[in-house]
C-alpha cells in the first residue's frame, strides 16, 4: 500500500484535528490509516492466540519486522495482549482503535504502555484493532 494520505493524517493528528473515515473493505485498513503510523509496509496478523505462551510466540515472530503490525483483539484479552506486546516488542508507538464506524468509535495513540494505562480505571469494551510501529518507527529516547 502506497498512500500519500498517511502524511496528511499524521499532520492532522499533530494539529489535533479530529479525523474519521468512511467504512471500507476492512477494519484493519481503516485502523492503519487512522493510526498515523507508516502505511508503506505492514503486516496484518489477525487475532493472536488466547493463551499466554502461544500468544508470546505469535508476537515474537514479528519482533524485528520493520513493518507496522496490526492485530485484532477482544475486550477480554486486550490488557494481556498489550502487556505481552510490551514484553516482546518493547514500548513502541501504537494506536488502539475501537468500534470503527460506530457511535463510540475511538482512536487512542501513544506508546504501548500509555495505551495499556488507559485501562487502569476503566474496563475494556468493544472490539479493538491494535496498530504497532515496526522497528523502523520506534520511539526515540
Amino acid at each position: 500500500m502506497c498512500d500519500p494520505g498517511f502524511t496528511i493524517v499524521r499532520s492532522a493528528i499533530e494539529a489535533e484535528i479530529e479525523i474519521t473515515m468512511i467504512p471500507g473493505a476492512s477494519a484493519f485498513v481503516l485502523a492503519l490509516v487512522l493510526s498515523g503510523l507508516a502505511v508503506h509496509g505492514f503486516t496484518f496478523r489477525g487475532f493472536p492466540p488466547r493463551k499466554p505462551g502461544p500468544r508470546l510466540k505469535f508476537i515474537e515472530v514479528d519482533k524485528d519486522s520493520p513493518h507496522t503490525l496490526i492485530f485484532y483483539e477482544s475486550p477480554h484479552r486486550i490488557k494481556a495482549f498489550l502487556k505481552d506486546a510490551i514484553e516482546v516488542l518493547g514500548d513502541r508507538r501504537a494506536a488502539l482503535v475501537k468500534d470503527l464506524t460506530k457511535m463510540y468509535e475511538q482512536v487512542q495513540r501513544g506508546t504501548l504502555s500509555e495505551l495499556l494505562s488507559l485501562f487502569d480505571d476503566t474496563e475494556p469494551r468493544g472490539e479493538y484493532t491494535v496498530v504497532i510501529a515496526g522497528t523502523s518507527d520506534r520511539v526515540k529516547n
